[in-house]
């Protein structure tokens, strides 16, 4: 993939430098690093702590498709954070990176990187720009939120660099956006995320901006939808939410 970059000591949000990209009919693919981010922001809005030695980017695409074909590139992206991160860790460590529904990479259930997808409104049929927001804690990691978080260095993996993770970044999109737009469909992305899916089987708990939803992990829908099998035997379909695993007390 040939990609400019665009490279920033400070910077409100990679994703905001996405949004004037886009508003300016600037064509991608363009990657957006920045060693500091004084703004930077998780799904729904959330703060996103972006400590310097972490990578912090964005790969700003021009992908111009529908709606539904830019959502499938959530998907996409984790495979190909999985898959840079792998590259970046030892063997060893590898077993225990899995993704978790919608959009983190975990090692050993704890969140190693996220992902926030963003994209211009729709101009008839066609979606403009995409935004993929991606945070990996190489250096650091936060500590007391209400699901565990890790880092490269605390794994013992040190000295991993920012622009070490954005070459590894890069040439794992290269094959994954090459494998979606190959295969003309979201099967082969949904299967190869169901292979790196953590807690598939298992019990979960979904919780949604109206309440919370406790059930069986069954898999994704054809439209990346999360399958929930409830106590009553119900299949339930989920588009948005916060996964955590095991018993509802673990998120209350």
């Amino acid at each position: 993939m040939t990609a400019d970059i665009r490279r920033f000591e400070e910077i409100d949000s990679t994703n905001e430098e996405a949004r004037r990209l886009g508003d300016q009919s600037a064509e991608g693919p363009v990657w957006i690093v920045a060693a500091r981010q004084t703004a930077g922001r998780g799904r729904r809005g959330r703060a996103w702590e972006s400590p310097s030695g972490n990578f912090m980017g964005t790969l700003y695409l021009t992908p111009r498709c529908g709606p539904r074909e830019a959502g499938e590139l959530s998907f996409v992206a984790a495979l190909a954070v999985h898959e840079a991160v792998a590259s970046l860790l030892s063997p060893s460590l590898r077993p225990e990176l899995r993704l978790k529904w919608p959009n983190d990479l975990l090692h050993d259930r704890a969140k190693l990187a996220g992902i926030l997808l963003e994209s211009s409104g729709v101009a008839g049929a066609q979606v403009a720009w995409v935004a993929i927001g991606i945070g990996v804690n190489l250096a650091t990691h936060p500590e007391g939120l209400e699901y565990k978080a890790t880092s490269l260095a605390a794994m013992g993996m040190s000295g991993v660099t920012p622009d070490d993770a954005l070459t590894a970044l890069d040439k794992a999109f290269e094959h994954w956006l090459g494998v979606w737009r190959a295969q003309q469909g979201f099967a082969a992305i949904r299967e190869a995320w169901l292979k790196r899916a953590e807690g598939m089987g298992g019990p979960i708990v979904v919780r949604l901006s109206s309440g919370v939803l406790e059930g069986i992990f069954e898999g994704l829908a054809p439209d990346g939808a999360l399958q929930l099998r409830l106590a009553d035997g119900t299949l339930q379909l989920v588009s948005a939410g916060d996964v955590f695993f095991g018993p509802r007390l673990r998120v209350e």
